[in-house]
């Protein structure tokens, strides 16, 4: 299996083991809006939590595991290449999903409508 395919079953297996938080964010905001995302959408070598193509956005959802050392690394190097891409990246921990979701469905529709323009 090539390595793009490799990539799409991760990301589908991803899909279907969705955290908490990102099931959460998927299911009472992402899914309707009116500006399709898609989740666990593979870009390159990398899958994003969500993508919106049409405001080249991604929102990542980061859990505590991102703190590690070799975590910032990765998602150092993740960004990069998003970037380079033309990418915009907005990274939500989970806790605000969690403790402040009108506030991180605000944030994301703004950066909808700032990257729209």
């Amino acid at each position: 299996m090539r390595s793009d395919g490799i990539i799409r079953q991760r990301a589908q297996t991803l899909r279907k083991n969705m955290t908490k938080e990102e099931r959460h964010l998927w299911y009472d905001f992402l899914k309707a809006y009116p500006i399709q995302f898609k989740r666990q959408y593979p870009i390159g070598n990398y899958i994003v939590d969500f993508y919106c193509y049409k405001a080249r956005l991604v929102v990542e959802l980061d859990g505590s595991q991102h703190c590690e050392p070799e975590a910032i690394s990765y998602d150092q190097k993740r960004t990069q290449f998003l970037r380079q891409k033309g990418l915009y990246i907005l990274r939500i921990s989970n806790l605000d999903v969690m403790k402040n979701f009108d506030g991180v469905c605000q944030n994301i529709d703004l950066a909808v409508r700032e990257r729209m323009c």
